[in-house]
C-alpha cells in the first residue's frame, strides 16, 4: 500500500470504485456498442461478413497487445499519467471510427482504441491495491467487477437504441468520442498519483524483460491468471452470439433481446455483491471455489438441457445468469491473488492478466463465437469448456501450493 493512501482520496469509497470502474469498463463497452450496426456498416462501406470480424478481432488484439505495455508504463512513470494518455488516444481514435470512410479505415481506428483502452482496465487495478488493504481492496474490486460485466452486456443494447433513434452507424462512434473526452477530463481532475516516486520501477529494456520473465516463469500466476481470465469467455461467448443466439435460435425479437442482458447484468450484480460481503469473513480459496462449483454445476445443466430440450427463452436464459453470478463471485479474490504474487511490480502483473483475458476474447469473437453462435448445445458446450479451463487451472494450483489463499 502508499503510505500516504489515507490522504490521497478522502471522498466515500464507493466513488473511486465508481470512477476505476468508469475507467475499467471503458474497454469492454467499445468492443460490443456497435455490433448492432454491423448490417448498416456492411451497407455504407461494402464490407464482407469476414471483414467487420476483422474490426473485432483487430481492437482485441491491439488491447491484447498493449496490455503488456500498459503496467510496466504506469510502474515506472506513475498510474496518473498512463490513464490520462490511453484515454486522449481512445478518444482521436474514436474520431477517426466516426470519420472512416472505408472497412480498412475502420480496422485501423478500431486497433488503435484498442491499443489506448488498456490503460483504463490495467491502471485502475493496482489503483485499488495502492490505496487499500486485501480485505477493502476485495470490496472495492467487487465493486468494480459490478460495472465491468455490466459493460459488455449493456453495450450492444445501447448502440442499437442508437442507432435506431438516429438511423447512422457513426452515432455510435460519436458517442464514444463524448465518453472518452468525458472520461478525460473527469481523471485528469480527480484521478490521484498512488505510486510513490520512490517505488517506481527504472523504464530500461533489461529491467523490463526480467520483470516479464519473472512473472511469466512464475506458474503460479500464468494458472491465476487462466482461472480468472478464461471461465468469463463463458459469459463473453453468448453476450458476442447474442444477435444469432436471441434472434435464430430462441426467436425473439429484437424489442426481446434486453432481457438476456438484464438477467446478466443480475447475475453479475449480485455475486459482486456477495463477494463484497464475503471480503474478510471467507477465505480466499474457499470463495474461489464458492463460484468454480456454481459454473460447474450450471454449465452440466445447461449442456444436459439442451442436449434433451429443444431450446426456449423461458430457460435457455436462467443458466447464463447463475453462470454470471459465480464468475463475479470468485474473479475479485483471483485478481488481487495476482497483484500480490510480486507486489512490487503490480501494474506488470495487472497486465499480463489483462494480455490472457483479452487474447482470449479476440480468439472467441473471431474463431469460437462464429462458429457455434447459431446452434444452443454449440454455446453450452463451448462455454463449458471455457470453464472447464479455469477449473483445471486452479485445481493445478491449489494442488501445487495449498497454502495459496
Amino acid at each position: 500500500m502508499n503510505p500516504e493512501a489515507a490522504h490521497l482520496w478522502r471522498a466515500p469509497r464507493w466513488a473511486l470504485a465508481l470512477l476505476l470502474a468508469m475507467l475499467g469498463t471503458l474497454g469492454p463497452f467499445s468492443i460490443d456498442t456497435y455490433v448492432p450496426a454491423f448490417a448498416a456498416i456492411g451497407a455504407a462501406t461494402g464490407a464482407t461478413p469476414l471483414q467487420l470480424q476483422q474490426t473485432f478481432s483487430a481492437y482485441l488484439f491491439g488491447f491484447a497487445f498493449m496490455n503488456l505495455f500498459h503496467g510496466a508504463l504506469s510502474d515506472s512513470f506513475g498510474r496518473r499519467p498512463v490513464v490520462l494518455w490511453g484515454l486522449a488516444v481512445f478518444t482521436l481514435a474514436s474520431v477517426g471510427c466516426a470519420l472512416s470512410q472505408s472497412i480498412g479505415q475502420l480496422i485501423f481506428f478500431r486497433a488503435l482504441q484498442g491499443l489506448s483502452t488498456g490503460a483504463g482496465i490495467v491502471v485502475s487495478r493496482a489503483v485499488v491495491r495502492d490505496l487499500f488493504p486485501p480485505s477493502e481492496a476485495q470490496k472495492v474490486m467487487s465493486q468494480i467487477t459490478i460495472y465491468f460485466g455490466v459493460a459488455p452486456a449493456i453495450a450492444p443494447l445501447v448502440g442499437g437504441l442508437l442507432l435506431e433513434w438516429t438511423g447512422g452507424w457513426r452515432a455510435i462512434f460519436w458517442l464514444l468520442v463524448v465518453v472518452g473526452a468525458a472520461l478525460t477530463v473527469s481523471n485528469w481532475r480527480l484521478l490521484p498519483e498512488t505510486l510513490p516516486a520512490a517505488r517506481r520501477q527504472p523504464f530500461r529494456v533489461g529491467h523490463l524483460m526480467r520483470g516479464y520473465w519473472q512473472l511469466l516463469s512464475d506458474p503460479r500466476f500464468m494458472l491465476l491468471a487462466l482461472a480468472s481470465g478464461i471461465p468469463f469467455n463463458g459469459l463473453f461467448l453468448y453476450v458476442l452470439s447474442a444477435p444469432a443466439f436471441l434472434g435464430d435460435v430462441l426467436q425473439l425479437r429484437p424489442t426481446q433481446f434486453f432481457w438476456m442482458f438484464v438477467l446478466s447484468i443480475a447475475g453479475i450484480m449480485g455475486g459482486s455483491w456477495l463477494s463484497g460481503r464475503l471480503a474478510g469473513r471467507a477465505r480466499p480459496r474457499h470463495q474461489i471455489m464458492k463460484g468454480i462449483r456454481i459454473m460447474l454445476i450450471v454449465s452440466v445443466l445447461n449442456v444436459a438441457a439442451n442436449a434433451m430440450l429443444a431450446p426456449s427463452a423461458w430457460w435457455s436464459l436462467w443458466p447464463i445468469t447463475i453462470y454470471a453470478f459465480g464468475w463475479a463471485l470468485m474473479v475479485p479474490v483471483v485478481t488481487l491473488m495476482v497483484l500480490d504474487l510480486h507486489p512490487e511490480r503490480r501494474g506488470m502483473a495487472s497486465s499480463l492478466q489483462a494480455v490472457v483475458g483479452s487474447a482470449s476474447n479476440g480468439v472467441v469473437a473471431g474463431a469460437v463465437a462464429p462458429l457455434v453462435m447459431h446452434s444452443a448445445l454449440g454455446l453450452a458446450l463451448a462455454s463449458a469448456a471455457f470453464m472447464l479451463v479455469g477449473l483445471v487451472a486452479w485445481a493445478w494450483l491449489r494442488r501445487r501450493w495449498p497454502e495459496l489463499g
